[in-house]
Order: structure tokens, then sequence, then C-alpha cells
């Protein structure tokens, strides 16, 4: 949308013809039809003499205008100049937002791979002890390698996924049952799997927006530049 196109649609939507409009706004009536169709550029007192009647804040009025137009005719008004520049303060908060965004995303990724990996929330390694038979009250740990009883012998075997070390004791019916480790297997449970996908997701994501956005401001930049 030009300038003009600008003037035109605000005398529509008031429902003036051009005389009444010219005069809402203080200009002469050959003067409105000459910027309605883009014969005469506004000067900066008169950009700022009709926004002010109007009773419109300048980006409101700039907002819908061809960035191509305000980079050309319009660069010398102070106002289209000051609305320019806030855009791309504005851009620039937008680009930080998405690379702090972006950045949250791959590191929260990453750690989650990490946690998946090192078993940290989810052991990965599944412990398996097993136990000869209970140990009577008083009696050595060492009592059934050392001269075991073939009917006290009743082995008793689990799997647990935390590592308990080499060897720990269980209360058990009259006394007490002694495990050793026995093997360790690695097995990685779903949630870790899962945590892995969704860690890996949140990378990939963090990287994609940072390129999207990479790709969106050099295109911008560009269509700054060439205008």
């Amino acid at each position: 949308m030009n300038f003009g196109d600008k003037l035109k649609q605000l005398r529509t939507q008031r429902n003036l013809t051009q005389p009444q409009f010219a005069e809402a706004i203080g200009i002469e009536q050959s003067y409105l039809s000459k910027l309605e169709n883009d014969k005469s550029q506004p000067s900066a007192d008169m950009f700022s003499s009709i926004i002010k009647s109007l009773q419109l804040a300048p980006a409101d009025f700039l907002a819908d205008i061809d960035r191509q137009v305000l980079h050309t005719s319009l660069r010398h008004i102070p106002e289209v100049s000051q609305f320019l520049n806030g855009e791309v303060q504005r851009r620039l908060h937008d680009a930080r937002k998405y690379i702090w965004g972006a950045a949250a995303a791959g590191l929260l990724g990453f750690a989650l791979m990490l946690a998946a990996n090192d078993g940290i929330f989810y052991a990965n390694n599944l412990y398996k002890y097993k136990s000869q038979g209970v140990l009577l009250e008083g009696e050595s740990d060492q009592t059934f390698e050392q001269a075991p009883d073939a009917s006290r012998v009743k082995v008793q075997t689990i799997e647990v996924w935390g590592n308990r070390g080499s060897m720990y004791f269980a209360p058990a019916a009259n006394g007490q049952r002694k495990f050793e480790l026995a093997d360790v297997t690695y097995v990685r449970p779903p949630q870790n799997k899962i945590m892995g996908y969704v860690g890996a997701l949140l990378m990939f994501g963090g990287l994609l927006l940072l390129v999207v956005e990479w790709r969106m401001r050099k295109a911008t930049g560009g269509q700054h530049a060439a205008a």
C-alpha cells in the first residue's frame, strides 16, 4: 500500500468526500487529490499536520504502507525514520528471543541425552544378585562358603536396577540373606529411550530454529539493503 492508498482508505472508512476529508485534515482538496494518487509526497511538516489532524499515532498510519515506499519516498520524514528504526529494534529483540529459546532447547536436549545415556534418573544396568540361603543369628556371613549344609541351601536370585555394591544383606525369616553380585547386564529402560528421543528432538529443534531465524534475518537484511 502506498501513502496515497492509505489516505484514500482513511477517507473511505470515514465516509467522507475529498473536499470534506481535505477540510478535516486542513489541506486543499487539489493537494489531497495529488496525495491520494501519489503524484505528490508530503513534506515532514505536512505529514505531522496530517497525522495530528487525524488523531493517529504515526505507527498506526505507517503500519500498512509498503516498506519499500517508507525506505525511499517517505524516508525524509522523521516519524518514518523513527518507525523504521523501531522495527529494527523489534526484530533484534525477537531475534534474541529466538536465539535464547533455541539455545535453551538445545542445552536441555543435550542434558536429557546425557542423562539417558549415563542413567542419571533411570539406571541402564540391570544387577543380578544371588543368595545361597538364610544366615541364622550369630552365624558368619561365610557359612555357606565354608561348610554349606545342603539341606539349608535355598538359592534366591533377584534383579534390580540400582547398584547395591558387590554384596549386601537383606532381612529374612529367622535371620538374613547375604546377596552377592552375580552379573551386570546393560538393558536400557523405556524411560531412558524416551528421554533420549526427546533430547534429540529438542537439540534438532533448537538448531533448526537458529537456522530459520538466521535465514529470515539475512533475507530481511538483504531486502532493507536493496531498499
